[in-house]
C-alpha cells in the first residue's frame, strides 16, 4: 500500500504528507522484522525452509537499502523511487509466501 501511496503522490500532490513517509518507514521496518525474525528461526531454531525462500528474503532487505541509497540522487523523482520500489518489495514478498507454500 506504500508504493500505490507514492505512486499516487508523484501525480497528485494533494496526497504527498508527512503520513506517506511513517507509512514508509512503518513497511520497510516491517520487512526488517521479518527478515530478522526469518534468520532468528533459521539459526537459533534450526528450522529448513526452501532456499528461494531465502533468496528472497535476501532481495527484499537489498532492494530496501537501495532504495534508502539512493533517496539523495533521485530526491526530484522520489515518489517514483519509493513508489515502484515499494511495489518491487511487495512483489517479493508475496513470491517468497508463494515459494514457502510449495506455488
Amino acid at each position: 500500500m506504500a508504493g500505490a501511496w507514492a505512486l499516487g503522490a508523484h501525480y497528485l500532490p494533494s496526497v504527498r504528507t508527512r503520513a506517506l513517509w511513517w507509512f514508509t518507514v512503518f513497511a520497510e521496518a516491517a520487512v526488517a522484522v521479518q527478515i530478522g525474525l526469518g534468520v532468528g528461526l533459521v539459526a537459533g531454531q534450526h528450522m529448513k525452509v526452501p532456499q528461494f525462500h531465502l533468496f528472497y528474503g535476501f532481495i527484499a532487505f537489498i532492494s530496501v537499502g537501495l532504495l534508502y541509497a539512493y533517496r539523495q540522487q533521485l530526491m526530484h523523482r522520489i515518489y517514483l523511487l519509493y513508489g515502484f520500489g515499494g511495489l518491487f518489495v511487495m512483489g517479493l514478498g508475496i513470491r517468497a509466501m508463494l515459494v514457502a507454500k510449495g506455488g
